[in-house]
């Protein structure tokens, strides 16, 4: 099994701003469709942002679409997440994926990373 971590999970204040990072040694991520997920309690997963393998073409979630940006550094094989104006209702566990569908925003991954918890207050 492939180790997929992420980092830069945290509690932060209303309006505030977070950058969650996801390393998958052994796996260019450059060859796969890949995101990010969320899960807030007592509510399903949700894919939020993600990016094609093929041209770089990136998705949003209407609930994150102008505050939050995704981008894959090829070189240093990463991909982030950029969350900025987080509000309460963006704390959730965060999931970086990897290898999704073509529609990169169902909830399908061939490998998940453990999540990091994102804690934002009023």
């Amino acid at each position: 099994e492939v180790p997929v971590v992420e980092s830069g999970g945290g509690a932060v204040q209303a309006g505030g701003s977070l950058r969650l990072s996801c390393a998958a040694p052994g796996v260019i991520l450059d060859n796969y469709n890949i995101g990010w997920f969320r899960q807030a309690p007592k509510k399903a997963r949700e894919g939020i942002l993600c990016i094609k393998r093929y041209n770089g073409s990136t998705y949003s979630a209407d609930s994150v679409k102008g505050r939050f940006t995704i981008a894959r550094d090829n070189a240093k094989n990463l991909l982030y997440l950029q969350m900025n104006n987080l509000k309460p209702e963006d704390t959730a566990v965060y999931y970086c994926a990897i290898d999704l569908l073509n529609n990169c925003l169902r909830d399908y991954a061939r490998l998940w990373g453990q999540g990091t918890h994102v804690t934002v207050s009023a």
